[in-house]
Formats: structure tokens, C-alpha cells, sequence
């Protein structure tokens, strides 16, 4: 009777040690960690085993807790030898046990990098150069250089990238947002041109590329770019030079300093439509998808000519005759000087 006793009171205790071992356990995998702060992040190397990311936490201000616990959390949700290198986002939320489960899947933070429409290749490679953490690898090399890491020897780089937004994360370089924006260029050049107007005077897809990027720095008027499509694919037609502005500038380069003058419009460049015939070399800038669908499907009509309203709109006057495109540059001019009449009239003491 003393022996069955004995026994009870040793399951009984046994039931309580492991009841209590089950609530730690329990209580650790599901409390937050302390020491984080808001907008922290845990950079997981790769070959990083549990313990060197505990030492990792614990660098950072992290209080870990029992080791032991950590390596049972491991194995119960499936973790143990099974993290993922990457950078981790870290909350004052954040639990042993969600830790784990996002190592486990590789649920890293990604960060988000914007080619704007109209960007050219200096504006890109400015903006790549001042994002914190993206590993730098194209900086040193010239475009001919960065077409032939990207597989594409002998292409040239402007306007083969789409504007979107590109995720990354840590540990990737600017070299692996540019294949992706390339590759994505790529694609929808591919389906642009498949999906062409019949009778373009456009050889192949690059020349809709290069059309395209005429467009998108033309105008941000979305309406108007079908219009602006429509204007320059009916001088290619008839043998008349484009004389768009944005080319000029292109082939100016460093020495454009804001204003175009019309000793700029007579110097010749390989880019100066106002001086060769056709489409420029190469586009003079990233286009969007909605000024590559343009340059295939222009809006129908007879204008071959057009200038900016100049009212802050951003908009165009489309003229049929030369003529008529006088007048309308004559009531730009016009609208002009009485914009900085009123400017300087509003500036001056009273």
C-alpha cells in the first residue's frame, strides 16, 4: 500500500513537472522577444546556423532567453536545418516562435526600387547608386559592359528597362533589379509589337522602342500620346524629319543646361532629328508600358504638327498645315510673355 502511494506521488509529480516544462515552453515560443525596436531587421548569412542567430540577436540588444527552448521550438515547427539566408523584419511583436516559422519559409523583407517613366540611363544608374543596402556592382561598368553581364553584348542599354516597381532583398545588387527590369522590358516589347497596327512604318520592335521613348518624353498627358504616336509616324511616312525636341536634348548630353536654343536645333548629333532623317539611333529614354502600346496603335487623324498650349496643362495644339502650326506657336510665344509679364509684375514692390 506504502509502494502504490509512492508511485501515485511520483506520477503526480512527474504531471506537474511536465505540465509546468509545457506552460515555460509554451509561455517562451509565443512571447515576445524583448529588446526589439520598431523597424529592425536580422540579417540571416548564408551556412548561419540557430546558434550564431541567437549570438546575431543578442549583438543587437535582443534578449534571447534559454537556448534549450529554442533549439525544441526548432524542431516542433519544423526549422531546425532548415532556415533561409535573408533579411528578416523584426517588430516589438515578434515571437520566438514567428521568428522561426519566417525563417523557415524565407519570408524576407523586400524592398521596393522605381524606374519612372522617362528616365535615361544617367537618371537610372544616379538612383540605383543611392539605395541604401543594394549591393553596388554596375557603378564601375560602362553600358557596354552592363549589356554584355546582362547576356545582351552589343545591345545598347537605353531604354531597356522597364519603368515598374522591383522587389528585392538584402544580399542582392543593382545588377539583379536591372535583369529583372530587363527581362520585363523584353517581354512587353514582345507583346507590344505582336499586337502592332497593320501597315507602320516600323521595321521591327526596336524602332517602336525608339518611337516609344520619343513619346513618353514628349508628353505625360496620357490622352495625348496615341495623338503625339499618330503625328510622327505620319511624317516617317510621308519623308519629313521628326524635329522633336527631346531628341536634341538627348544628344547634348552633360552640356544641355535647361534652355534649348536654336543654334542647338542646327548642330548636328547622330539624335538631332531636326538635322537627319528617321528615327535617332538608339530610344533616349525608358518608355512606359502605355507609350509603347502608342507608338504601335496610333490615334487616327491628319495633324503633323504640335506644340505645347504653354497654360501649366502640359497639353498640345495638333495642326494639320503648317500654318495653322504658326499660329499656334505664335499664341504660345504670346501666352508665354504674358506669363512673365504677369510674374514680374507680381514681383515687383509695391
Amino acid at each position: 500500500m506504502k509502494m502504490r502511494y509512492s508511485l501515485l506521488v511520483a506520477v503526480l509529480l512527474s504531471a506537474v513537472v511536465l505540465g509546468w516544462a509545457w506552460l515555460r515552453y509554451d509561455r517562451f515560443a509565443a512571447t515576445p522577444l524583448a529588446g526589439i525596436q520598431e523597424g529592425e531587421s536580422l540579417v540571416v548569412a548564408r551556412g548561419d546556423n540557430l546558434p550564431r542567430i541567437l549570438d546575431k540577436l543578442q549583438a543587437q540588444g535582443v534578449a534571447t532567453g534559454d537556448r534549450l527552448l529554442w533549439q525544441l521550438l526548432a524542431k516542433d515547427t519544423g526549422a531546425a536545418g532548415k532556415i533561409q539566408a535573408g533579411e528578416y523584419a523584426l517588430n516589438p511583436q515578434t515571437t520566438p516562435r514567428s521568428l522561426l516559422l519566417a525563417m523557415r519559409d524565407g519570408k524576407v523583407e523586400r524592398r521596393m526600387f522605381t524606374i519612372i517613366e522617362g528616365w535615361n540611363m544617367r537618371d537610372l544608374r544616379a538612383a540605383l547608386r543611392k539605395v541604401p543596402l543594394l549591393e553596388q556592382k554596375v557603378a564601375d561598368m560602362d553600358d557596354a559592359a552592363l549589356m554584355e553581364a546582362l547576356g545582351q553584348k552589343g545591345q545598347p542599354a537605353e531604354g531597356r528597362f522597364l519603368p515598374e516597381t522591383y522587389a528585392w532583398t538584402r544580399g542582392e545588387s543593382d545588377l539583379d533589379i536591372l535583369w529583372r527590369a530587363y527581362a520585363a522590358m523584353d517581354r512587353e516589347l514582345d507583346a507590344t509589337w505582336a499586337d502592332r497596327a497593320e501597315n507602320l512604318p516600323l521595321k521591327n520592335r526596336t524602332e517602336a522602342l525608339i518611337l516609344a521613348s520619343i513619346i513618353e518624353k514628349e508628353t505625360g498627358v496620357a490622352d495625348e500620346r496615341p495623338q503625339i504616336a499618330g503625328v510622327f509616324l505620319r511624317r516617317l511616312q510621308k519623308g519629313m524629319r521628326l524635329q522633336t525636341d527631346p531628341t536634341v536634348i538627348y544628344g547634348m548630353g552633360s552640356t544641355y543646361a535647361g534652355n534649348l536654343r536654336r543654334a542647338d536645333l542646327e548642330t548636328d548629333t547622330p539624335f538631332n532629328t531636326y538635322t537627319r532623317d528617321g528615327l535617332p539611333p538608339t530610344p533616349i529614354a525608358m518608355p512606359g508600358k502605355a507609350a509603347l502600346r502608342a507608338a504601335v496603335h496610333p490615334a487616327p487623324g491628319d495633324a503633323l504638327y504640335f506644340v505645347a498650349v504653354g497654360d501649366g496643362s502640359g497639353r498640345h495644339v495638333f495642326s494639320a498645315t503648317l500654318g495653322g502650326h504658326n499660329a499656334a506657336v505664335r499664341d504660345y510665344v504670346q501666352r508665354q510673355r504674358e506669363q512673365r509679364s504677369a510674374a514680374q509684375a507680381g514681383a515687383a514692390p509695391k
